[in-house]
């Protein structure tokens, strides 16, 4: 079996490296500088406890893998880029490639499943990050994530077993889940805090508008009749598994919608998360008003590129309950 990393990121980064490390068959597809410097330097990889260098192929389209019976294609690219990734890749990889998606939301598997039969979902729990071309931090340790692995839309099968085993062999935890999408629309309501953390300043407030926002993601899977995982569930899967810990003395600057504003890529996945449950509202009856609100601020400062935490979650409280005196501050 080999892996194919499609988007070798934060998470699709330290996937992809320590598979490598772990004696696997990887190639990692990549873009831009962070595709130059993995070619001349290899992929770095950041610990807590160290640092290590991936020798691994990195390429930059899918008509430049060389494409086996055996691959495994790992999407790891934000949410709001999977439609375009996998049109590329239906232009080249064989229909029968099986295509695991490691990305927050819910959205990407449904996708994948218009071009390829064989697509399974990750539900991934794992502190790391992407900020220099050609490096990637990985935040907790000794065991880096946690990849638990289902059939889309349902069940187990031996591939899934496969890739658990690998991702076992590179320190992951990994477990084969037959209700895998339950396990990912709990997370989606763990992410609908992200574009919080990643748009607004920390403050008296930014709980409470926390809180509003999954709030609301509850009520719009309720009125779908989307039952995830319970938190209970979800608190006990995670157990201690996940030990934080700084790297070169720096602590982890915010996850990966922050990190998204951070770098100014000029796109970010807030549609997705936040997105997916302005939507689910919509279809069902439910208002979500600060989801879309939410949303709307994250589109706005990735589109002009401006940095983490510009707003005052007091001025979007204020903005939903309009008895409450408060201005927008735009950056």
């Amino acid at each position: 079996m080999r892996f194919v990393v499609y988007g070798p990121g934060a998470i699709g980064g330290v996937i992809g490296g320590l598979l490598h490390q772990a004696g696997r068959d990887v190639v990692l597809i990549a873009r831009g500088e962070h595709l130059s410097a993995i070619q001349r330097r290899g992929l770095r990889v950041e610990t807590p406890v160290g640092t290590t260098v991936a020798e691994v192929e990195a390429v930059g389209s899918p008509d430049e893998v060389g494409w086996r019976r055996d691959d495994v294609v790992l999407l790891t690219m934000k949410s709001d880029a999977t439609p375009a990734a996998v049109r590329s890749l239906a232009a080249s990889a064989p229909a029968e490639t099986a295509v695991v998606c490691a990305q927050n939301g819910v959205a990407n598997e449904p996708t994948a499943l218009r071009w390829f039969e064989h697509v399974y979902g990750v539900c991934v729990m794992m502190p790391a990050a992407h900020l220099t071309p050609g490096v990637v931090e990985s935040n907790s340790t000794p065991t880096p994530g946690i990849l638990d692995i289902g059939r889309y839309p349902t069940g187990v099968d031996d591939r899934c077993r496969d890739v658990a085993t690998a991702l076992g062999e590179a320190a992951f935890v990994s477990e084969a889940r037959a209700d895998i999408m339950r396990w990912k629309h709990r997370k989606l309501l763990i992410n609908l805090a992200n574009a919080v953390a990643a748009v607004c300043a920390r403050g008296p407030e930014f709980e409470e508008l926390r809180a509003l926002i999954v709030a609301e993601g509850e009520a719009a899977l309720k009125a779908a009749a989307i039952e995830p995982v319970t938190e209970a569930e979800d608190n006990e899967r995670r157990g201690d598994i996940l030990r934080r810990g700084d790297i070169g003395g720096r602590p982890r600057g915010g996850g990966s919608t922050w990190q998204s504003l951070q770098r100014a890529t000029g796109a970010i996945e807030t549609d997705y998360l936040n997105g997916e449950v302005v939507l689910l509202g919509r279809q069902h009856g439910v208002p979500t008003p600060a989801n879309e609100l939410i949303r709307q601020q994250a589109s706005r400062l990735a589109a002009t590129r401006a940095g983490p935490a510009s707003v005052d979650a007091a001025d979007l409280l204020a903005l939903l309950h309009p008895q409450q005196e408060g201005t927008l501050r735009r950056p």
